[in-house]
């Protein structure tokens, strides 16, 4: 199998019976980058579009359904190839882009893969204070947007 040049990012929510919406970042311990909090990450396999894989990587690192509804964000990013899959694109490759999503998971339960050490529920300000990477934090923001603007830009 092999590796697209592109990585996706899954931010899974769901609303509360309070009418609340929560984000589930996820915890990572990296020896190359350190301890940190990211929504759920990866990259393209063979031919998939970003959608499948923002797909496939939710149901690897969340336990999420193939048939859960994404949004895909206008939020993109390009990211430094080594922090995607090293330099597996040769030399001329420094850079892969990124895409954003976010996962209505309704009543699912997460069910965390090796790849993170444990996840939590977080309303916006708290995950938002959570998240390391600029990408992220930028995505969270456009999805909590749309979200808590009565759904309009979706």
């Amino acid at each position: 199998m092999a590796r697209a040049p592109f990585q996706v990012i899954v931010f899974p929510y769901r609303r509360t019976a309070s009418g609340v919406f929560e984000y589930a970042v996820f915890f990572r311990r990296s020896p190359n980058y350190g301890d940190f909090w990211q929504a759920i990450s990866g990259g393209g396999e063979d031919d998939e579009s970003p959608i499948e894989a923002a797909r496939r990587e939710a149901n690897e690192e969340a336990g999420l359904s193939s048939d859960t509804p994404l949004i895909q964000l206008d939020s993109s990013a390009t990211i430094p190839a080594p922090q995607a899959a090293g330099m597996l694109w040769g030399p001329k490759v420094l850079v892969v882009p990124e895409y954003a999503f976010g996962a209505d998971i309704g009543d699912q339960q997460i069910v965390l893969s090796a790849e993170h050490e444990s996840f939590r529920w977080a309303e916006y300000a708290t995950a938002q204070s959570l998240l390391r990477f600029d990408s992220n934090k930028n995505a969270l923001w456009e999805l909590d947007f749309r979200l808590t603007n009565n759904r309009k830009f979706i």
